[in-house]
């Protein structure tokens, strides 16, 4: 046996069993003492101990009683929500959405601002997110992490944004001031991975733990959950699919340059639009256009046979690298084609592939690129307070 290899400490096994009832409480919401004993396999002196000590620590509080048996009535005791907070931002090319969630994940604050009239990122992000801490009650200084999702490319390696096709002014270096500015740990991701976050959570992929989702909106992304995990390759460049080569259009060959890359040009917001139009379902915005198609019955159904051929070269070419047994098509136009152009994708998927997976309407109906900024902040502040409990 190595001489490194000790066998659990007292100390760590208190640390395990407050992190497993923080756990419970979370999920199941407030419980005795007794029920925590019965659920972590615990004796009832050691949950009454590890109550004790998460209630000195200030991360559970008694909420209420519990009737019934002899005796006095046993103590509830739940997660206190303020014991921690975070905040999502959902930041676009004309607006920013910020969201502060307490450590239950309980939203208590939210605002939106508009970033039409600014050439100050670091200003916007700082007021959305002070607005979204004040609205919720919350101390900016109990504001644990700030997880912001932003189009474009983030650096694995930095963490800093290294091309925001819609964001010019959001560069590199901009990670470090927000930091300095804020005082808080600052995260940037990809918006489109975080709404594979959120999918992941309470949406069309709840328990898969390999699936890709297709982002169709003004432009088309990808996001990879493989093992659970995002994928963003050794660039952070990985669902970049606006940039596949495809038949049927020009293909760039100087992406610094704003001609569209091959797939967007098939596939993106104006395609959409135009697509629908040569069927006489002429509409301001791309989703519209597809809602119209579906409402029209038969008479739309070429409307979104010629999108999903089109979806299927790009859905196509991710599945026989990847194999994921899940496809999930989100975004505006993801959202208004539902299971009609879903199913037809799917067909066309296994026509021209080897592979078959099942392809899907995303099941969020609301701001999932917020919600996968907040699931993600959560998750890590829930590593680092709930795993300091070791006494």
């Amino acid at each position: 046996m190595s001489a490194t290899r000790l066998p659990g400490t007292p100390r760590l096994l208190r640390a395990l069993n407050d992190r497993a009832a923080l756990e419970l409480l979370l999920e199941q919401g407030p419980l005795t003492r007794a029920r925590i004993g019965e659920l972590t396999g615990l004796s009832k002196v050691t949950a009454s101990q590890l109550v004790e000590r998460l209630e000195e620590r200030g991360l559970v509080t008694r909420v209420g009683e519990q009737a019934g048996g002899r005796g006095p009535n046993a103590q509830l005791y739940a997660v206190r929500p303020g014991s921690a907070y975070v905040v999502g931002v959902d930041v676009g090319a004309e607006r920013v959405v910020a969201a502060c969630a307490d450590i239950t994940g309980a939203v208590a604050g939210r605002v939106e601002q508009s970033t039409k009239d600014t050439d100050d990122p670091v200003g916007v992000v700082h007021n959305a997110v002070v607005q979204a801490a004040s609205s919720a009650g919350a101390e900016l200084s109990s504001v644990r992490r700030i997880v912001l999702g932003t189009p474009g490319l983030v650096d694995p390696g930095t963490g800093d944004i290294t091309f925001a096709f819609n964001l010019p002014r959001w560069h590199s270096g901009l990670l470090a001031a927000l930091r300095e500015d804020l005082h808080t740990p600052v995260v940037f991701e990809n918006d489109v991975n975080l709404a594979a976050v959120a999918e992941a959570q309470s949406g069309a992929a709840q328990g898969t733990a390999d699936f890709v989702l297709v982002w169709l909106d003004a432009g088309v992304g990808l996001a990879i959950m493989l093992g659970g995990r995002l994928h963003h390759g050794s660039s952070g460049a990985a669902g970049e699919i606006g940039y596949l080569p495809v038949p049927g259009v020009p293909i760039p060959r100087d992406v610094s340059k704003r001609a569209k890359p091959a797939f967007q040009q098939l596939a993106g917001a104006d395609a959409v639009r135009a697509v629908a139009a040569e069927h006489g379902f002429a509409a301001d915005g791309a989703a519209d256009a597809v809602r119209a198609a579906i409402a029209a019955g038969t008479a739309g159904g070429p409307v979104l046979d010629e999108l999903a051929r089109r979806l299927a070269l790009g859905v196509a070419s991710t599945c026989v690298v990847l194999d994921p047994p899940l496809v999930v098509l989100a975004g505006e136009v993801g959202q208004a084609g539902g299971a009609a152009l879903a199913e037809r994708v799917q067909h066309e998927v296994a026509a021209i592939t080897l592979v078959r997976p099942r392809v899907v309407s995303t099941g969020l109906t609301e701001e999932p690129i917020l919600r996968g900024a907040l699931r993600t902040a959560l998750d890590a502040v829930r590593d680092e307070v709930f795993g300091s409990t070791v006494g």
